[in-house]
């Protein structure tokens, strides 16, 4: 399949060859017609599978042809994208520049933590397509610089994220400000009950599209365990990475306070980090991401909601300082690397009171997780013999193989024969 055959106008496809892609991702081969013939849509997927190009290709497409085929235009927005994050809400909003570069439709993001002059400048010359996160949206419709009266399109991107965040009252809020007549497009990794019972109440007679269950892990991923003490995760990450072969290393931690620790732990060994939290300003976040993107910041030390919707070029290795205690939150993170393909590599550090985390997390990816034994701060046998049912299955160091050929945008890869979309 290739997206010539998804009946995608020529000024989308032009800008699709311009980005690289030639070969839609299965979520977009699955979505994009859906969402084309004008119906709702429930599409239950992950971050990394494609599924922001799922929704902006289309979107972009008949927004196009409404104004091609000369229907009576609407000044306002047409098109609002409401995301969790704000690092999400900016990769969505690159998209969509992206692949409507040649369309001529105006696009803006907006969110929490900066000034909003700005962003109400803009809101005044007029946009077609709006992506904001939940806060900043109901702030600015509350101060009458926007109104959703002509939203013709809606997308809710991650709302499993939004329950989590605590943004699921606001999201209401908003979707009670929309026209009733309207096309919906739901997005959620997985499916609890509250968010089930908001897609039933919002969708009609929608087309579902499934893909990467939750319990999977992508098979290009290296995994590893290491067992050590609690007071020596911080000196076998700093004896990990003397490796050159980690060029850049995403390293999650439970709490705030535990990635600004771990940060000052790897300055002290002379490694250039920074950490991404809520309680960074939204400048410093940015800055941050900014840095490690373009390879000025080796290691970057999140938690997993700042983390959520961070795609990075050629990101080698992601490092679980500290097990998830939710056992889906460990195939989230280690799905950052190792995409489109491409080969990623995965370390885990697990200390006695983990060892609950790690039993979880093998019994829903249905593997066990190889252990790393030649290590200079292994665990004793004794501490060892504390953690039952995780099979020990000794492995070598081992480093990423292959090359990384990247380019503009969230989770774009390009690869040898297959080139695929996948952003966000």
């Amino acid at each position: 399949m290739l997206f010539e055959q998804l009946s995608l106008i020529e000024p989308i496809l032009s800008a699709l060859k311009e980005e690289g892609y030639t070969t839609p991702t299965p979520i977009q081969e699955q979505a994009i017609p859906i969402i084309l013939e004008g119906k709702d849509l429930l599409g239950c997927a992950q971050t990394g599978t494609g599924k922001t190009a799922a929704f902006a290709i289309p979107v972009l497409q008949l927004l196009c042809k409404a104004k091609l085929t000369g229907q009576p235009q609407k000044g306002g927005i047409k098109a609002l994208i409401l995301t969790p994050t704000r690092e999400l809400a900016i990769q969505i909003e690159e998209s969509f520049a992206a692949y409507g570069r040649n369309l001529g439709l105006k696009q803006l993001v907006i969110f929490g933590g900066v000034s909003q002059h700005a962003q109400t400048i803009a809101l005044r010359k007029g946009v077609d397509i709006l992506i904001a996160t939940p806060g900043r949206l109901l702030d600015l419709i509350q101060q009458k610089f926007i109104r959703l009266s002509d939203v013709e399109f809606f997308v809710l991107d991650e709302a499993d994220r939004m329950l989590d965040m605590g943004f699921i009252h606001d999201v209401k809020k908003v979707i009670t400000l929309l026209p009733t007549k309207k096309q919906t497009l739901f997005f959620s990794a997985t499916m609890p009950p509250e968010i089930s019972k908001l897609a039933s109440s919002i969708l009609h007679n929608p087309s579902k599209v499934e893909v990467t269950p939750i319990s999977s892990t992508a098979e290009t991923i290296q995994q590893a365990v290491y067992f050590v003490e609690k007071e020596n995760k911080k000196l076998l990450l700093s004896h990990l990475l003397k490796d050159a072969a980690i060029k850049s290393a995403l390293v999650f931690t439970r709490t705030k306070h535990g990635a600004d620790k771990v940060v000052k732990d790897l300055h002290r060994g002379g490694v250039k980090a920074e950490a991404i939290h809520g309680n960074k300003s939204q400048n410093a976040r940015q800055r941050a991401l900014t840095n490690f993107k373009s390879g000025e910041t080796r290691v970057l030390v999140a938690t997993d909601i700042a983390a959520r919707g961070i795609d990075v070029d050629d990101l080698t290795h992601v490092i679980n300082f500290e097990l998830p205690n939710v056992p889906e939150t460990y195939v989230h993170r280690i799905g950052r690397t190792g995409r489109a393909g491409a080969s990623g590599i995965a370390f885990s550090f697990c200390d006695a009171e983990e060892k609950e985390f790690l039993r979880d997390i093998q019994k829903l990816i249905s593997i066990p997780v190889p252990v790393v034994t030649d290590h200079p701060y292994a665990m004793s046998n004794t501490s060892l013999n504390s953690i039952p049912s995780v099979k020990q299955k000794p492995v070598q160091r081992h480093h990423q193989g292959g090359e990384r050929r990247s380019f503009r945008g969230g989770d774009s890869r390009r690869y040898a024969g297959n080139q695929s979309a996948k952003r966000g």
